[in-house]
Formats: C-alpha cells, sequence, structure tokens
C-alpha cells in the first residue's frame, strides 16, 4: 500500500466480507495506520462519516445497516482483565470489531480473529495477514 487512499480502499473492500461476530485484530508499530484501516471499514459500512482514532476513548461504536461496529485501541490498557470491563468479550458475539493493539488481550483475543499486521514498507505499508484458515474463502476477491 503506497498510501492512505489505497489503505482506505483496502479497508472498503474488507468490509464487505464481514458480519456479525468478526473479529480483526490490527497491529503495527504507532502511525501504521491500524486506524486508516478501521477507518475504510467503517466509512464503507456506516458512511462519509468523521472516524477519529479511539486512542483516548478506547471504544468507539458505529451502527452499520447490519450490525454495530467497536472500534476499539487497546494500547491503553495495562492487562487483558481491563478487555472484561470495556464490554468487549460479549460485543465480540454480536458485532464486527476492529481492535487495535490486539497483543493487550493476550488469551482472550479468539482464535478466530483475522490478524491484519501493517509494517513499514520504504515509503508505502505492507500489510501481513494471519488467521487465513477461517478467512481465506471470504478473502478471496479483497
Amino acid at each position: 500500500m503506497n498510501n492512505e487512499a489505497e489503505m482506505l480502499v483496502f479497508g472498503a473492500k474488507l468490509a464487505k466480507t464481514l458480519s456479525a461476530g468478526d473479529v480483526i485484530a490490527l497491529s503495527g508499530d504507532l502511525g501504521a495506520g491500524k486506524t486508516t484501516l478501521a477507518r475504510g471499514i467503517i466509512q464503507s459500512l456506516c458512511g462519509d462519516m468523521e472516524v477519529p482514532s479511539p486512542t483516548y476513548t478506547i471504544v468507539q461504536t458505529y451502527d452499520a445497516p447490519d450490525f454495530e461496529i467497536w472500534h476499539c485501541d487497546l494500547y491503553r490498557l495495562k492487562t487483558p482483565d481491563d478487555i472484561y470491563e470495556l464490554g468487549l468479550l460479549d460485543a465480540m458475539d454480536e458485532a464486527v470489531c476492529l481492535i487495535e493493539w490486539p497483543d493487550r488481550m493476550g488469551v482472550l483475543l479468539p482464535k478466530t480473529a483475522l490478524g491484519l499486521d501493517i509494517s513499514f514498507d520504504g515509503e508505502g505499508r505492507s500489510l501481513n495477514l494471519s488467521g487465513l484458515a477461517e478467512w481465506e474463502k471470504r478473502l478471496v476477491h479483497v
């Protein structure tokens, strides 16, 4: 991905494959594009709206036509036990959850999550996917 626009387009394509109960684990260094990718997903499903980083609020929710979207930034959490207070475990059953800094969840991160690791690659970014056994068929056209 060479720029922010390409990251937004990828997010919009990925959004077409999502359904309630899906968890997307967004990893990468600060400034790698985790929030930009989440913004592409959210704007594709909810319309052209402002999608701020949830760094300070920890969770932002959005109403998509078929499900709720939880955009979470877990960077400031101290322990995986903090996840219980957010209600995130319950949300993962009913909503699409876009989770930045998923390593903060420890073993609470579902094994069915699609992992997207964004890394700097020269002037652009590279995207590495994991958890493909669950997602391979759904991502054919992304």
